[in-house]
């Protein structure tokens, strides 16, 4: 089985900001696939079922992002899985607005949900998707920067293209393996940095 982790925050507050990256790739997961993230398994969200003729787990943890690493490591013990069958998809705001990297493997970096997954799994040696949100806008703080949500149509837009393009990266991670989700859907061209403060 292949676990796909999309991370973010609970709650009505957190819908759609810069940090629900993953959770809002989980929902379009979810429509492409037919896997309905329904049921509660010990501190995360899941749905069940098949893409590719191969049997994965959606997961949406409920832990609140500094903790996501508790959520993941205990569907990954009690299903036995190795790390190369976890994927993580979430937010970077080292990569500019719309951007889509596939990596095999890697650090943290400064996401604190993704440091809560290696300390808990004690490997950096699982595959991740990161979709870039951009530098924060002058006059935010970082914290404030990722809990925002798009200012504009054309901001939303260009989110909503690279969800679409995370979401098809995962498809193919699934049923290709990770060099051709690499090779397909890595953001060949760097978009247009458009961040802005609020007016």
């Amino acid at each position: 089985m292949n676990l796909i982790v999309g991370l973010g925050n609970p709650g009505d507050q957190y819908e759609h900001t810069r940090h629900n990256v993953g959770f809002d790739v989980l929902t379009l997961l979810s429509e492409k696939t037919g896997i309905r993230i329904h049921k509660i398994k010990g501190h995360a969200v899941v749905g069940e079922g098949l893409a590719g003729g191969e049997k994965v787990m959606l997961c949406k943890p409920q832990t609140y992002m500094n903790n996501s690493g508790l959520a993941v490591r205990e569907l990954m013990d009690f299903y036995k899985l190795a790390p190369e069958n976890l994927l993580v998809i979430y937010d970077d705001v080292d990569l500019a607005p719309g951007a889509v990297r596939v990596r095999p493997s890697g650090s943290a970096g400064t996401h604190n949900g993704m440091r809560s997954i290696v300390e808990q799994l004690g490997t950096m040696a699982f595959p991740r998707i990161r979709v870039g949100i951009g530098e924060r806008a002058p006059g935010y703080e970082l914290a404030d920067w990722v809990l925002s949500r798009y200012h504009t149509a054309q901001e939303r837009q260009t989110a909503f293209d690279a969800y679409q393009q995370a979401a098809d990266a995962a498809i193919a991670w699934v049923e290709k393996g990770i060099e051709v989700a690499m090779r397909d859907y890595n953001t060949k061209k760097k978009p247009k940095a458009e961040v802005k403060p609020d007016e």
